[in-house]
């Protein structure tokens, strides 16, 4: 049997496993495979040839191993709510052992004054520590090799609990297997870069990583598995590239002609900064190659993305083809159509926006006007992936907060041409090094990192509840000078579960602080009527409030000048990247604008550091480092729906100077050997291949 078949073997097969509990392994951890659970690998070990005394027994303590005597069994509290507590005694003390869950099942499992070995994490209760829970085995019968000292821990859910599957079980899955495939693993990386890393082998690797000897093992296993990881990551993200090149035809965009002269020279709203024009000179380029263009575009809220994006949208109608702009929400569809058409007045270009909204006598002259190719210019939310939207030549296609759509909806509007349009994706978000290069390896990456001129730094301050009436004095007196501002509540309504500021409590109590007729205040939450929402916003856009109370709902896509305040209640329960985001809504004009973060007296750790992050800079990269940090990568960006970023055993932030030497590394391969040919590589080529397999290719659009 080959290799490959063994590790394909539906885990239902293993001993041990049987269909029901093979259902629960693939629901609860995606294990299909032998292959998928060897490589489902401890989160902790424990060094079981250490026993504490009772007595030793401290706060800092995280697991810990006993051994002594049962003293007293005894059942306590109501039948439903019945606990089983064991006295269990060594020669220095007592502790208490506890099972809530299984007490009828535990309760025949010991007997008193049999010796046991007893394994948990203590927890303090009622001025004294007791085990909640523990591993107990008899010592006469116990199974623990002590020659292993290390002993692996899983990750396991209650659903797998259930069916025998917590951590001892599982690993009790993965010594069989093992024993069953440990001559059928294959080595991943050529011997040159084994003997160059000084690498331990696959085969030993595996084994290792589930059933080290020691700790110095344990080191090497992991290294050599964090750098496999993110090798094989980052030589398919570059494979992934160099087949865009090779194979993946782009239109040839070769002229600058009315359309962008006519822009330029009458048109821009401001001088480009240097950092815009080194974007359009890098667009330009790809777009007269004849290669597909696959862009990132990273620039912090307000310097001026959408401009280069129309920039590069006429040298396409230039060059007589269609171009399209996708936004995640109907708000910034419409925010980017009122911009883009108001730039584009008088030039005689035919733009049209098209939402979930658009009424049918529209959509009917749309679809007609876009499929015979009158309609240069279309704006849109997700509407635009709508099979019934038909290009007549679509040319480059602009989705901004492109991490706001699933890669399937965005690679549906890439297929709107035979010849793949050109691709230009766009952030507000700022992407740290290390998640870009791991999520869009495969794209070019272009950076905005200057502000238009003009632009003032936002002055950001942290206040407590307490501080209230001198916050809505200082609101009072911005808006005596003609400037408006956003108060941003994290709830809608009030909840028992949480105890947050909410929106409707908030709007009755700003009303009262800024009465009529001095004052107005508008309304915006994700429950108004589409309708409703416009109407409110419509009215801060006028200037008819100087108020705007809202949800996040007012996140991306509201650009008024003259707002100079946001205020942000409970700004704590807010991720980092969110805060810059709101924080970004305002400064927009040229007047200083301010940010007030509003917080409780008793902030966690986390939430005090995200505030002094905000406090402290308003550069959107530093951000998203310490964002990175304190989110992990998995919550950031919605960076889950990729897949890319399942690891197994790296951490991107930890191992950042593996993940860069890894993709130089496979820079350097794919440099001599682009389709990896030769056979000192065929082992790196077999891996790839078969990490590929059953996989679209989404990176084709992003």
């Amino acid at each position: 049997m080959k290799t490959v078949d063994i590790l394909d073997t539906p885990i239902e097969y293993l001993k041990g496993v049987g269909p029901k509990r093979a259902e629960v392994l693939k629901k609860e951890l995606n294990i299909f495979t032998f292959d998928h659970l060897l490589n489902y690998f401890p989160f902790r070990y424990i060094d079981r040839s250490k026993f504490y005394k009772i007595n030793d027994i401290q706060s800092d303590v995280a697991y810990i191993q006993i051994t002594g005597k049962i003293i007293s069994i005894q059942k306590l509290g109501k039948p439903r709510s019945e606990r089983l507590v064991a006295l269990f005694q060594d020669n220095t003390g007592t502790i208490e052992l506890v099972w809530f869950k299984g007490v009828k099942w535990m309760i025949n499992k010991l007997t008193a004054n049999e010796e046991y070995v007893v394994f948990g994490k203590p927890a303090w209760f009622n001025g004294k520590y007791n085990i909640p829970h523990p591993e107990i085995e008899a010592v006469s019968e116990q199974k623990i090799d002590l020659g292993e000292k290390l002993q692996p821990f899983y990750p396991s859910t209650e659903k797998l609990k259930s069916r025998g599957l917590d951590s001892k079980g599982i690993s009790k899955l993965t010594r069989t297997l093992i024993a069953q495939v440990k001559d059928a693993i294959k080595e991943t990386l050529s011997d040159q870069i084994l003997n160059k890393l000084k690498l331990t082998p696959r085969d030993e690797a595996l084994l290792n990583i589930h059933y080290p000897k020691d700790q110095k093992i344990l080191d090497k296993v992991r290294a050599r598995l964090i750098f496999e990881e993110l090798f094989f990551i980052q030589l398919n993200l570059l494979k992934l590239k160099l087949l865009r090149i090779e194979k993946i035809r782009g239109h040839k965009f070769p002229v600058v002609g009315d359309y962008l002269n006519n822009f330029f020279h009458h048109k821009l709203p401001f001088e480009l900064t240097n950092a815009q024009k080194r974007v359009v000179k890098e667009i330009r380029a790809d777009i007269g190659s004849g290669i597909q263009m696959n862009r990132l575009l990273q620039g912090d809220v307000g310097s001026g993305k959408t401009l280069v994006a129309l920039m590069s949208m006429l040298i396409a109608l230039d060059n007589n083809f269609q171009a399209c702009l996708m936004a995640p929400t109907e708000i910034l569809a419409k925010q980017h159509f009122e911009s883009v058409t108001k730039m584009l007045s008088g030039l005689g270009i035919n733009t049209r926006l098209f939402t979930g909204s658009t009424k049918a006598k529209d959509r009917k002259e749309i679809h007609a006007n876009l499929n015979e190719g009158n309609l240069q210019i279309l704006i849109g939310t997700h509407a635009l992936i709508e099979d019934t939207v038909i290009f007549k030549n679509l040319g480059l296609v602009v989705i901004d907060e492109q991490h706001r759509f699933g890669v399937a909806q965005r690679a549906r509007l890439w297929k709107k041409n035979i010849i793949p349009p050109h691709v230009l994706v766009m952030t507000a978000t700022p992407i740290p090094r290390t998640l870009a290069m791991t999520l869009y390896g495969d794209l070019d990456v272009s950076v905005i990192d200057e502000l238009p001129p003009g632009r003032k730094s936002i002055k950001t301050a942290q206040y407590f509840d307490k501080d209230r009436l001198k916050v809505f004095g200082f609101l009072k007196k911005q808006i005596k000078k003609g400037r408006q501002a956003y108060i941003v509540y994290p709830l809608i309504q009030e909840s028992e579960k949480l105890d947050l500021k909410d929106l409707m409590d908030g709007y009755e109590s700003i009303t009262r602080a800024f009465p009529l007729p001095e004052y107005a205040v508008s309304m915006v939450h994700g429950k108004m009527s589409t309708k409703d929402k416009d109407y409110e916003m419509g009215r801060f856009i006028k200037g008819k409030t100087q108020i705007m109370v809202a949800t996040t709902v007012i996140e991306v896509g509201v650009d008024i000048p003259n707002a100079s305040v946001m205020v942000i209640e409970n700004a704590e329960r807010f991720g980092l990247s969110q805060l810059h985001q709101l924080r970004g809504r305002v400064g927009r004009g040229s007047d200083q604008s301010f940010c007030i973060l509003m917080a409780k007296d008793m902030l966690t750790n986390d939430g005090r550091e995200r505030i002094h992050t905000m406090v402290k800079t308003t550069d959107g990269f530093e951000i998203a480092e310490v964002d990175l940090k304190l989110r992990g990568p998995g919550d950031l960006q919605g960076t889950q729906q990729s897949g890319i970023l399942d690891l197994k055993i790296a951490d991107i932030i930890k191992d950042e100077k593996i993940l860069k030497y890894g993709r130089n590394l496979a820079i350097e391969i794919l440099k001599d050997d682009p389709h990896l040919e030769l056979k000192e590589n065929q082992p790196i080529s077999n891996h790839l291949k078969y990490l590929s397999r059953n996989k679209p290719n989404w990176s084709l659009i992003s």
